[in-house]
């Protein structure tokens, strides 16, 4: 599947951006809401904290990036904007360029795990794509290893398998009906290799073949399976890692950052987050009207906040959508998530300012949009003005 946050590939001078941090009076980094850019900000507030540099950070579906000052670097992840340093995100996460900073100050010592957990939010494969030193790092400290199973951040499978958002298929937000689906597998108390197949070959099966399950589907289980497993990391293993980074960051960004940091009790908050997203979204799929126009699948949901609408733009392309473009939208907000890089920020930006005063965030694959408006007239200037 294709990097979630953008579509530029961009690297970033290492040293010169280390240097920045070691001579600011002041730091500022406004993050979008997404797992890669929440990492990422966890790396370089984690630098500054090392760099001794006085630092603000903030993560919003619409960052604002500061007013210029000659006593502040400001930083800017996740979306391109002016700044100090910018870290776009997409095709190269953010979260690389992010380690890769912090690397290079006196005295942090960045977590891969960390890094690693922004890659796989952005939809990138952990040792690809420039990120084969970070995988052999971790791996090198044992910081993950590879398992059969799914990749999810508890070891109750049941609660993962009902609060990710990585996954649309029949016990996706319903607790119970994950357990009864678990209990007739009639699986051992310690899941061992073998276990952890079978659940994963049978959820995969039933991601690709229940009611509505589009020809995407069996693609997009593959982000779920075949896990690393994270013995001394926050969660059960790095792409339930990476699913939490995802929710919080969008559900409740000041947890968010907290979880990034390290902070104590930090995980508890997170992981009630994500399941609160992960019900709220799965609850809105169930209950969207859908429509079909040419290249874009469109679901219409009657409230919802505009994060929530993002993951389930991701979840519709992946798991219902027939079109390569899914747009998800409500009063007043929507979200579009494209198969690849196909300018849906600035489409759906057109959209938002024709109905009225909007605004857009977001990247060439995956963007959201406030607007002031009639919700048909939404979707009529969207799908007519498709490039």
């Amino acid at each position: 599947m294709p990097a979630e946050a953008g579509e530029a590939t961009r690297g970033v001078d290492a040293s010169r951006a280390a240097q920045r941090l070691h001579e600011a009076d002041f730091v500022t980094v406004s993050a979008a809401a997404t797992g890669d850019a929440l990492a990422a900000t966890g790396l370089l507030v984690r630098a500054c904290r090392a760099a001794g540099a006085p630092f603000q950070s903030r993560v919003r579906p619409d960052p604002e990036t500061p007013a210029p000052d000659d006593d502040t670097v400001t930083i800017r992840v996740g979306d391109e904007a002016s700044a100090d340093l910018v870290l776009m995100g997409g095709a190269r996460p953010a979260s690389l360029d992010a380690h890769a900073v912090a690397a290079a100050v006196d005295g942090a010592d960045p977590s891969p795990a960390l890094a690693l957990a922004g890659v796989k939010a952005a939809g990138v494969t952990p040792g690809a794509d420039g990120t084969g030193a970070l995988l052999d790092a971790a791996k090198r400290g044992g910081l993950v290893a590879r398992r059969p199973g799914l990749s999810v951040p508890t070891s109750d499978l049941a609660d993962g398998l009902a609060s990710s958002t990585r996954l649309r298929a029949p016990v996706s937000g319903d607790s119970e009906g994950a357990r009864a689906f678990l209990a007739h597998l009639d699986l051992p108390a310690t899941l061992g290799d073998e276990a952890h197949r079978r659940v994963a070959s049978l959820v995969a099966v039933e991601a690709a073949t229940s009611e509505g399950a589009s020809d995407r589907a069996p693609m997009a289980i593959e982000w779920l399976l075949r896990p690393y497993a994270t013995p001394e990391g926050p969660f059960e293993t790095l792409g339930g890692y990476a699913d939490v980074l995802d929710a919080v960051a969008r559900e409740a960004p000041g947890a968010g950052v907290a979880l990034a940091l390290g902070a104590d009790k930090a995980r508890d908050v997170a992981l009630g987050a994500w399941r609160d997203h992960a019900r709220g979204v799965h609850n809105l799929l169930d209950e969207v009207t859908t429509a079909r126009y040419d290249g874009v699948f469109v679901a219409r949901a009657d409230d919802a906040a505009p994060g929530r609408l993002v993951t389930a733009a991701r979840l519709l392309r992946d798991y219902r959508s027939p079109e390569p473009v899914a747009l998800v939208v409500a009063e007043g907000a929507a979200a579009a998530c494209a198969t690849e890089p196909a300018g849906v920020r600035a489409q759906i930006a057109r959209a938002a300012e024709a109905v009225g005063d909007g605004s857009a965030f977001g990247g060439a694959v995956q963007a959201g949009a406030r607007f002031n408006g009639d919700v048909g007239e939404f979707v009529q200037a969207f799908t007519e003005g498709r490039e």
